[in-house]
């Protein structure tokens, strides 16, 4: 049983419906009984849990815990409410604020589907009775939230700088000059996509609206400035800012705005460790398969075929875009940078790539992946809070990824998109 026949099995349990755990750990243990029978099996259940050991990973599931403490609140609501009084008003308005609304909602989540979830519940709606179709409205709520996994605290960021020790702080850092860039580009898009399509307008806020708009919301806002900027001046880590973000979001919900009861309080809770259990899983199932491509010595099998034994960098992170693009589209982004990141790594080192700037690359590209069909996270996240078929969902997302294959393409062309943020900071 050769690892050809592996990549079928996983392939045919993927297309099947399996979960993605079985899929990727199914065919494995079965080529291991095949062609390796005396192989202790306890290696296995090390590798599991040594994926998901990293004390760096302990800021995940906080904050999954502090995203779900701001969604079972207003939060959501109040951020909205706030960016629309200000852009709802010029074509694209409804469109824009969507787009804004993803980007700073990333700065509460890390996480893609969290944001489709509580910025398209709430835009949704406003944006079908605008005029925009439905298939429309869909792909711009799962390719704007494409935003959340660059704009820190990002769970890519953190996944990626533990399996390839570098730099969190740093990453998180990267991100934002990428995140910024992508907002406007799909907001000039979207307002001359709603200026062709005589999209109507809302009527323009008044100056009262918009103070009683700002004093709602700019708390909210206190998120990102305890992230990042606690990272920023080094008064936290990682971890240490991902529990002063649970601090935070208990501080605004259940003391300031008063919406957060135990009983929203205790189903944030179980729904952060069903989600934390999840993205574990599938880390410890992509430690797995990562050790056993090592193991059989497979990169130094294929990757002198692909790049040559002496690659130039910009063919390096040609080929590093591509086989994550493709990679993301087909299995969860947090497997992809377990399974390709340690492929890529000895490349990377011999030639002196910066690995902040090779991340932002990668973590973009599961963010594409993570709203590109076939099997894009975000899509199913979409058909299934928003009930509508699968081809509804990506029939208007070509244009966004296109934007993002241009984003992708300018940051490897001026590559201080992404680190020059992180090098003013000093890191």
């Amino acid at each position: 049983m050769g690892m050809g026949i592996v990549g079928l099995l996983m392939i045919a349990l993927l297309m099947l419906g399996f979960p993605f755990v079985i899929t990727l750990l199914a065919p494995l243990l079965a080529y291991f009984g095949v062609n390796m029978p005396n192989m202790n099996l306890q290696v296995v259940v090390q590798q599991l849990i040594r994926g998901f050991s990293p004390a760096s990973l302990v800021a995940v599931p906080m904050f999954i815990l502090a995203a779900n403490i701001m969604t079972s609140g207003k939060a959501a609501t109040r951020l909205v409410e706030m960016i629309r009084v200000f852009v709802g008003h010029i074509p694209g308005g409804l469109a824009i604020t969507t787009n804004a609304s993803c980007t700073l909602f990333g700065a509460v989540s890390g996480s893609t589907q969290a944001t489709v979830s509580a910025i398209g519940g709430t835009m949704r709606p406003m944006l079908l009775k605008a005029g925009y179709s439905s298939s429309f409205t869909l792909g711009l709520i799962i390719n704007a939230s494409d935003i959340a996994l660059l704009i820190p605290p990002s769970i890519g960021f953190i996944v990626y700088g533990v399996v390839t020790s570098t730099s969190i702080g740093k990453l998180f850092l990267a991100g934002i000059g990428p995140g910024i860039m992508i907002f406007i580009l799909f907001s000039i898009f979207v307002f001359f996509y709603s200026k062709t399509k005589k999209i109507a307008i809302m009527e323009k806020a008044t100056t009262k609206e918009r103070i009683q708009a700002l004093k709602d919301g700019y708390l909210v806002l206190g998120f990102p400035f305890i992230v990042v900027g606690g990272i920023y001046a080094g008064i936290f880590s990682p971890t240490e800012a991902a529990a002063a973000g649970v601090a935070y979001a208990l501080l605004l919900e259940a003391a300031i705005y008063r919406t957060l009861t135990w009983e929203k309080m205790v189903k944030a809770i179980l729904d952060a460790g069903i989600v934390t259990g999840v993205v574990f899983i599938l880390v410890g199932a992509g430690q797995v398969f990562s050790w056993t491509i090592s193991f059989l010595r497979i990169p130094q099998a294929i990757m002198p075929g692909i790049i040559g034994t002496d690659p130039t960098q910009l063919q390096l992170i040609i080929t590093v875009v591509i086989a994550y693009f493709v990679a993301c589209m087909f299995v969860d982004p947090i497997v992809a940078i377990y399974v390709l990141s340690p492929i890529f790594q000895p490349y990377v080192e011999m030639t002196g790539i910066d690995p902040v700037f090779l991340g932002t690359l990668i973590v973009l590209q599961a963010a594409i992946g993570s709203a590109t069909p076939p099997f894009g996270c975000d899509i199913f996240t979409a058909q299934l809070i928003f009930r509508r078929p699968y081809l509804e969902v990506i029939r208007k997302t070509p244009p966004f990824v296109l934007i993002l294959i241009l984003s992708t393409a300018l940051i490897i062309m001026f590559p201080q998109i992404a680190l020059f943020i992180p090098n003013a900071a000093g890191f």
